[in-house]
């Protein structure tokens, strides 16, 4: 699809741009989108690249804030629309301006961009195109978050490096380096002068505790040395005392993972003999600080589950509070998984979790998706396939209803044809009253 024969040519310095009258006619990001939407109602492949592609004309103008529109419509439409195949050829393109707008743009631009990211890459799903989302946008957001910005600008960089990382990665390693930029913000050391170890506020620590262990449930599967576990263990047990609610909450999750994925257990006979040959040595001095660990743990989970609030105190998150210590304690003691269902809209098929690995993900997906969570978890390989949801859409019809479904599909394919013309004008339309 040819360009307007106003848009300029980018140059070699990237800062080549549209001309402001193709800018305004990105503008109107709610009519571009309604184009979309009409566009995919029909599925117009072609009507979907004119629209994309005007997309990423504005994310070459010079102009803040029409690049801010671009990509808060951008946003909107990965979460609206299952954009795969779309972008499939474009993504490396639209990773470049992202990762421009990131480090270039305002904090609203950036944050933008770090979202439009994530979303870019759930909806590659798993595969090299997706690792190379990873390895291209590791950098720039590592940098947000290593030069302390501002607190919304950081927790996009957290949680856009926990999904790219979840989806990329292809290695304990890699996942390794994401999960200690998150440790060095949730536990940062001193600079090169004594007494400037920086200190987050408190969302952006609640947002890089819910980032981490969202990352950490990917490491089950991979061998684990439970011995470089205890500080980072005993770290998370001291912010359950946080005066922020949220911060509690996070780093509850943290430990009930921990517990989950036996970071704190550490066997007696594996304490028999160690390096020195000694019985009971260090390793049995692990095993019991380890047990003391747990018994403290538990004991602030107990306090917290049964908190009394105060004055003032929001009864909405104070009762979240003790529902999440409630479950954590349970499974501590007794070893009750938390267990949560949901029923997807338009199938019989029910998503179903019962684990704190499960619980954390689909707590966190359903977050970061927002809106756009219903339709990916419909719709988007990626997300059936860590839920492990069914994915054709007639497979849980009749034998005679698969041939009505089949059957219509074919009808609507030969209706499609007529819409698809009068759409392309409509957009062509629209555009051009836009100019």
């Amino acid at each position: 699809m040819g360009k307007s024969k106003k848009s300029k040519v980018r140059g070699g310095g990237g800062d080549d741009l549209l001309d402001s009258s193709d800018a305004d006619s990105v503008g109107s990001s709610s009519t571009a989108l309604s184009d979309l939407s009409i566009s995919y109602a029909t599925e117009n492949v072609n009507s979907h690249e004119f629209v994309l592609d005007k997309y990423i004309d504005a994310l070459y103008e010079k102009r803040g804030s029409t690049r801010e529109a671009a990509l808060a419509s951008l946003v909107d439409a990965f979460e609206s629309f299952m954009l795969g195949g779309l972008v499939e050829n474009k993504y490396a393109t639209l990773l470049s301006l992202f990762n421009t707008s990131i480090k270039k743009g305002s904090t609203k631009e950036a944050c933008l961009a770090s979202r439009a990211i994530g979303l870019l890459s759930i909806t590659l799903g798993a595969g090299s195109s997706s690792h190379e989302t990873m390895v291209e946008s590791h950098p720039q957001l590592s940098k947000v978050l290593q030069t302390w910005s501002d607190a919304s600008k950081m927790i996009s960089a957290l949680d856009c490096l926990a999904v790219v990382t979840f989806v990329g990665a292809t290695d304990l390693a890699e996942t390794e380096v994401s999960l200690k930029a998150m440790w060095d913000v949730i536990h940062p050391k001193s600079g090169s002068n004594v007494g400037t170890v920086r200190k987050p506020r408190p969302p952006v620590l609640a947002a890089a505790l819910s980032a981490w262990t969202f990352l950490l449930t990917t490491i089950g599967s991979w061998r684990i040395n439970t011995d470089s576990w205890k500080e980072p263990i005993a770290f998370l047990s001291t912010l359950l005392g946080a005066e922020d609610r949220a911060v509690r909450m996070a780093a509850g999750e943290a430990l009930a993972l921990c517990f989950e994925l036996n970071l704190l257990d550490i066997s007696p006979s594996e304490d028999a003999d160690d390096d020195t040959g000694v019985p009971g040595s260090s390793k049995g001095k692990l095993f019991l600080d380890m047990q003391a660990l747990k018994a403290k743990i538990a004991g602030l989970a107990s306090n917290l589950s049964a908190e009394a609030g105060g004055k003032g105190a929001d009864k909405k998150n104070l009762s979240d509070q003790r529902d999440l210590f409630q479950r954590i304690l349970d499974f501590v003691k007794y070893g009750e998984c938390p267990e949560e269902s949901m029923k997807i809209a338009g199938k019989r098929d029910v998503l179903r979790v019962a684990s704190w690995s499960e619980l954390i993900q689909l707590n966190f997906f359903k977050r970061f998706l927002g809106r756009g969570f219903l339709k990916h978890v419909q719709d988007n390989g990626l997300l059936q396939d860590i839920f492990n949801i069914k994915a054709d859409k007639a497979e849980t019809l009749s034998s005679n209803d698969k041939k009505i479904f089949r059957s219509g599909e074919e009808k609507g394919r030969a209706l499609k044809l007529n819409k698809d013309r009068r759409l392309a004008q409509q957009i062509n339309d629209a555009f051009h009253i836009a100019k």
